[in-house]
């Protein structure tokens, strides 16, 4: 559903949520050990969620990634727009390009109701929502 960049965005924001709570700041390092990702790859994701205003940095020797109150309270639906744009909630089932109201595809009409359910839950879903299932090891992000 949701493409390899866009499931390590997801799960790095809620990772640095749980552990930049009490004000400290994460590292790549830590960050992709985590969540069971490579360094680089996660660097470029975290830099670009980061320009698109979505979490925080600093660097030096106490630098890392962090999130303050406003971006604790993004959504799943935020970083998902801004990896994968809106296609999840806009794009036909099927993938088709001709596909709509007045041309539906065999699926159209079932799919567009789950797209919107889980638009909205998506939508609901904020960051900071997730760290205590974490702590309390009711969920987990990595394998």
């Amino acid at each position: 559903m949701f493409s390899k960049t866009c499931e390590y965005a997801i799960r790095a924001m809620i990772f640095i949520a749980q552990k930049s709570k009490d004000g400290n700041k994460v590292g790549i390092k830590e960050i992709a050990k985590g969540i069971d990702s490579p360094e680089h790859f996660i660097a470029k994701i975290l830099q670009d969620l980061g320009r698109r205003g979505l979490l925080q940095s600093a660097k030096g020797p106490n630098g890392g990634f962090y999130l303050n109150e406003e971006t604790l309270q993004c959504s799943l639906a935020d970083i998902v727009k801004v990896v994968d744009g809106d296609k999840l909630f806009t794009g036909c089932g099927l993938g088709l390009k001709q596909c709509s109201e007045t041309h539906p595809c065999p699926i159209h009409h079932d799919f567009k109701s789950v797209r919107k359910k889980l638009q909205t839950m998506l939508e609901n879903a904020r960051i900071g929502e997730f760290t205590e299932k974490l702590e309390l090891s009711l969920t987990f992000l990595k394998r």
